[in-house]
């Protein structure tokens, strides 16, 4: 199964809902794009620096969020 964006996620409530959907749900809408974009620059990068296949986990993503974010 696909994960679902925050927004895809919002969307179903909106329709689960007929229309009508709570703070809570937005809460829970920005939380999960926040989990997402952190997540996402949690990943793993790989970058080949003279030819030895350097091996590097960018674990920045909260930092990232916020600094992107929370301003």
């Amino acid at each position: 199964m696909k994960e679902q964006t925050a927004v895809e996620w919002l969307e179903q409530q909106l329709f689960n809902k007929r229309g009508k959907f709570t703070k809570g749900d937005i809460d829970q809408a920005k939380a999960m794009e926040k989990e997402q974009i952190v997540d996402a620059c949690n990943q793993n990068e790989f970058e080949d620096i003279d030819g030895l296949g350097i091996h590097e986990t960018i674990t920045k993503g909260e930092q990232y969020y916020n600094e992107t974010y929370n301003k």
